[in-house]
């Protein structure tokens, strides 16, 4: 068939989706491949979506047929569909559904893996990883409740997502209800975005609903849609998340925006072991043991409570020891909340296979163009090594160039400018090595906030900086995930993780709460060395965003 420019959307035969922004009807294309397609990179002209075997497995547990993925890709797509895509589509997608995870209900500690296809059966019955978990029983396998996350990860790696009907426990009620009013004294509501994302997850109540993972940009209100959930189910609820900071922000965010008292709320870290109906604990003590080879003494918190939900908070930072345990948690509702899915250890699988398939997402442009999240700019500024140190650089190990670039000395006069040039904006000054942050805090006369900084202390200086007391702070990577700065306007980024992408989305997130000035990102790397080969990768992560990036030479003066 000819072109036809009303449509958005152009289908590539590596299962690639391009959607054209520019286009009427992009908005309505969007929405219809949603379902069944991953946001690869979303820049200012064309959008790239992806379908992959996790895609179209999410679809069709949603309920979507390989008709439906066809019929929505021909309406929407502005050329001939290649050949032969589809019926790869019919042949993923029909592999969800052929093992049935079900109560057994012949025995109660017990579940069942329904298999129909004898073929599929005798597959399955090889497979090495599964022969500890798996009896043979009549019309598949049986499997304790307790492997049920093991089993689904396993089956899914091997190109057999499981369709879980298993129930799910119900837990200890308790009443969580929003407040129309912040304790603070300001109006609430949630925004629409929010409440879609709590609806997909939360869904109908019955098999297949009720777990799943959130993507939302840094600044765009996750807490909030954690909270929704929460007063959907009203269970006994277990947060997890990244350090105290965030577990105090969390508790904050409870008492302002929900009806809950402070002694239904308890904290569970390492400076206080509290329990109560609704607890928010960090990573690091979930995933503390005495020694390498020990068992993690904290895992039993999972257990104190009949917990009906349990939150993690920036999921794609799950550390691994807490994919056991979180395997054994099949039987409660479970929501992943995160800015990005990218995970540096490749592990996005176990995030799906045992928290949840990704249930909402929306572009960080799409927020920004509605106001939801400030407008963003972001620069890096390129700077010679000093004279004194290019030997010593081209001499060096590559760890050795990586530090010596990152830690450039002619980066404090740049920093030192920045801060004279924007005397309104609130500004984080962020970086990797202690020395180099502890120097630029006494030259910029501020404070700082590192991995040793006592919770306390930490908790003063934000809290100084989110009433204004303080516009200028100097913080460690510590301070990349779950913190919420609101009035944060610009970040000074002097070095980092070896051009992590993550770490990048994090970065960029703290400034982008919804604000009435713009918001500035600035990277100061040092050209000519191994340092702006990483700046590249964290490049095509934020162009990727939809952000606009430039590059510009520094000249002493």
């Amino acid at each position: 068939m000819p072109a036809d420019s009303n449509k958005a959307l152009i289908v590539q035969s590596d299962r690639t989706l391009l959607l054209d922004v520019h286009c009427e009807t992009a908005q309505s294309a969007q929405k219809a491949i949603m379902p069944f397609a991953e946001l690869e990179k979303s820049p200012e002209h064309i959008h790239t979506y992806r379908i992959t075997p996790l895609s179209l497995w999410n679809a069709a547990s949603a309920g979507l047929t390989p008709q439906d993925v066809v019929k929505t890709l021909r309406e929407h797509s502005r050329y001939d569909i290649p050949s032969g895509i589809t019926e790869g589509f019919s042949l993923l997608m029909s592999r969800y559904g052929k093992i049935v995870m079900t109560e057994d209900k012949n025995s109660p500690n017990m579940l069942a893996l329904l298999i129909n296809d004898e073929a599929i059966r005798m597959e399955i019955g090889r497979i090495k990883a599964l022969e500890k978990y798996l009896v043979k029983k009549d019309g598949g396998f049986s499997l304790e409740l307790v492997h049920r996350g093991s089993v689904k990860r396993v089956l899914i790696r091997a190109g057999w997502p499981v369709q879980d009907d298993a129930p799910l426990s119900k837990g200890e009620d308790l009443q969580i209800t929003l407040r129309d009013r912040c304790l603070s004294g300001r109006p609430f509501a949630p925004r629409d975005y929010q409440l879609s994302a709590a609806r997909s997850v939360a869904g109908s109540g019955g098999p297949g609903s009720g777990y799943g993972v959130v993507v939302l940009p840094c600044g765009s209100g996750k807490t909030i849609v954690g909270m929704l959930i929460m007063s959907m189910l009203k269970t006994n609820t277990l947060i997890l998340t990244t350090n105290v900071a965030a577990v105090h922000q969390w508790i904050e965010e409870l008492l302002d925006k929900t009806e809950l008292t402070q002694e239904q709320i308890a904290e569970y870290t390492g400076d206080c072991k509290a329990i109560a109906p609704v607890t928010v604990a960090t990573y690091q003590i979930i995933s503390w043991r005495p020694e390498k080879g020990a068992d993690f003494p904290h895992f039993k918190l999972f257990r104190e409570r009949q917990w009906g939900l349990v939150i993690y908070d920036e999921v794609h930072l799950l550390p691994a020891p807490v994919f056991r345990v979180t395997a054994e948690l099949q039987a409660l509702r479970r929501l992943g909340l995160t800015a990005t899915l990218i995970r540096e250890d490749g592990e996005e699988d176990a995030v799906f296979s045992l928290v949840g398939p990704k249930r909402y997402d929306v572009p960080w442009k799409d927020l920004e163009d509605k106001g939801w999240i400030a407008e963003a700019f972001c620069t890096e500024i390129r700077l010679d090594m000093p004279e004194h140190l290019k030997i010593p650089y081209a001499s060096a190990s590559p760890k050795e160039k990586y530090r010596l670039a990152a830690e450039n000395p002619l980066k404090q006069n740049i920093v030192l400018q920045l801060v004279e040039n924007h005397p309104e904006d609130h500004i984080m000054v962020i970086g990797q090595y202690l020395t180099q942050l502890n120097a630029l805090a006494k030259l910029l006369n501020a404070p700082i906030i590192t991995g040793k900084t006592p919770n306390a202390e930490r908790d003063r200086i934000y809290s100084a900086f989110k009433k204004g007391e303080l516009r200028l702070i100097v913080v460690s990577k510590v301070a990349n995930f779950a913190i919420d700065l609101p009035d944060a306007s610009m970040a000074i980024q002097v070095s980092g993780s070896f051009g992590s992408r993550q770490e990048e989305a994090q970065r960029l997130g703290r400034i982008l709460r919804p604000k009435e000035r713009n918001a500035w990102f600035f990277s100061l790397v040092s050209g000519y060395t191994v340092e702006e080969e990483f700046a590249a990768n964290r490049q095509k992560f934020l162009t990727e965003q939809g952000y606009k990036y430039s590059i510009q030479k520094w000249e002493a003066a």
